[in-house]
């Protein structure tokens, strides 16, 4: 695996996402947009089964072989969907020796809440929350770090999505808000911009990421 800048705008790139009530996959062939395909699917009975079956349909085998960036969504969204999609994604990347990225859901819908929500002037911080059923929130904090204009928006997460008693009055709250397909797209965005800070052992530190399970 190169790190060569020349390379950056040929890299077949795979994204594994979930939410809490949805899987998807997506295939980027190049640094273009153009060349997107996408799979989405909700959550059904047999999710463990179903997830290869799904993946094997969406890329042939021959587009898998060419992957040279893989990215995953470690949540916090639905923890089993999250654990098995983190489990494929750790195998494919260990078995094609190539990186392997993961960013919360949180973040990776952070420029869209960001841009919706108008709060781009003076780079302001805010935080994204998930209401729990019991008491209590999920929320992880996001900060304008580059603001050119909004093409080139940048967020960066600075508190990692955790549990939190109540939200304080004086920050900036917005209720986490899933959109599988432009996640699924905002996903590849992260991997293809991170492509020159690739680590072919990557793959072992990353894990599903849910405050409440009994795992954290």
């Amino acid at each position: 695996m190169t790190n060569n800048p020349k390379r950056r705008h040929n890299i077949p790139t795979l994204a594994i996402h979930s939410t809490d009530n949805s899987f998807g996959f997506g295939y980027r062939k190049n640094d273009n947009h153009a060349s997107d395909q996408l799979f989405i699917k909700e959550f059904d009975k047999n999710l463990c089964n179903n997830l290869i079956v799904d993946f094997n349909k969406f890329i042939s085998i021959e587009n898998l072989q060419k992957v040279n960036k893989i990215a995953v969504s470690v949540g916090p969204a639905n923890f089993n969907a999250s654990r098995l999609i983190v489990v494929l994604a750790r195998t494919i990347s260990q078995q094609l020796n190539c990186p392997l990225d993961s960013f919360s859901s949180f973040e990776i819908m952070a420029k869209r809440i960001a841009l919706k929500n108008n709060i781009l002037a003076n780079k302001k911080s805010f935080w994204i929350y998930k209401k729990l059923n019991r008491e209590g929130f999920i929320a992880g904090k996001y900060e304008i770090f580059h603001n050119e204009n909004n093409a080139d928006l940048v967020i960066r997460e600075t508190v990692l999505p955790k549990l939190i008693k109540e939200l304080e009055s004086k920050e900036l709250f917005f209720e986490a808000n899933h959109d599988e397909e432009k996640d699924l797209t905002k996903l590849l965005d992260l991997s293809n911009k991170n492509f020159l800070n690739a680590n072919v052992n990557s793959w072992q530190k990353v894990s599903p990421l849910y405050p409440i399970s009994p795992f954290n």
